[in-house]
């Protein structure tokens, strides 16, 4: 499942993008940085709620002794609605350092993010540890983080989800799968998102899932190198995390052998 396919060093390379439609400029930029040109494969946009429901939902999980944010998005839409200054501080926690960074920019105070960025480093915090009794927010989008629900509730807390923004499919139009059937050298998919990869897949001609599933994968986490698997992908490689630089210096890496 791990098996790199390696190249010649001066062979052009793709990487496939899962971001939502407009945010794929960070890890574009990170590729090109190691030879790489992106496509952009977007399986939904993100429309962040404005409406005064949301609105009010927000400001009581502003109480609560947790609030858990679940991805710069999260983070992002939660600032239009609710100064996050305000926050008291010690309760705002978020599930990566790029989520923590949208925080701080927006003022949230004394943000805690783990350094294994995913749902299983965010659980092991101290402060997720004892919640007995407590209020919990999770500040997310419709589906996805399962597991911090669950876990959460299991811990002995009562569980606050406010929705400040959802996901809206996009259908992969026929050009679209035209160039990706065109491609020519080596192919890496990068996976931060198991909705994505699976609302993704069905859309696939066979014959390109086929050669996708022979082809190198990298992903944010070991939960999702699992889901990957499942699917049939059978050379997967773990990311050190989900951050751009990460994801690409991965899939440069699952291509090219290392220096000796």
């Amino acid at each position: 499942m791990n098996r790199r396919a390696y190249v010649p060093a001066d062979t052009a390379w793709h990487l496939i993008s899962l971001r939502p439609q407009g945010q794929h400029d960070t890890l574009r930029s990170a590729a090109a940085r190691l030879g790489a040109r992106t496509v952009a494969l977007s399986p939904w946009r993100l429309v962040l709620h404005n409406d005064r429901a949301t609105r009010e939902q927000l400001a009581d999980a502003a109480h609560c002794d947790r609030l858990i944010f679940t991805s710069p998005t999260a983070a992002d839409a939660a600032a239009r609605l609710l100064p996050l200054r305000d926050l008291r501080p010690g309760s705002v926690l978020a599930v990566g350092e790029g989520t923590a960074r949208v925080l701080r920019q927006h003022g949230a105070p004394d943000v805690q993010a783990p350094t294994r960025m995913d749902s299983e480093g965010l659980l092991a915090l101290p402060a997720l540890q004892a919640l007995s009794g407590q209020r919990v927010a999770l500040i997310t989008a419709p589906g996805g983080r399962g597991m911090i629900a669950a876990q959460v509730r299991e811990r002995g807390a009562t569980l606050v989800r406010v929705n400040v923004y959802e996901r809206v499919p996009l259908p992969i139009s026929a050009a679209t799968l035209s160039r990706l059937l065109a491609l020519q050298g080596p192919t890496v998919l990068a996976v931060s998102s198991g909705e994505a990869l699976e609302s993704l897949l069905p859309q696939l001609p066979a014959a390109l899932l086929a050669r996708w599933r022979l082809a190198p994968v990298v992903t944010a986490s070991a939960r999702l190198a699992e889901l990957a698997g499942e699917h049939g992908f059978t050379h997967v490689c773990v990311a050190d995390g989900p951050l751009p630089a990460q994801l690409a210096s991965a899939a440069r890496a699952a291509i090219y052998p290392p220096e000796t």
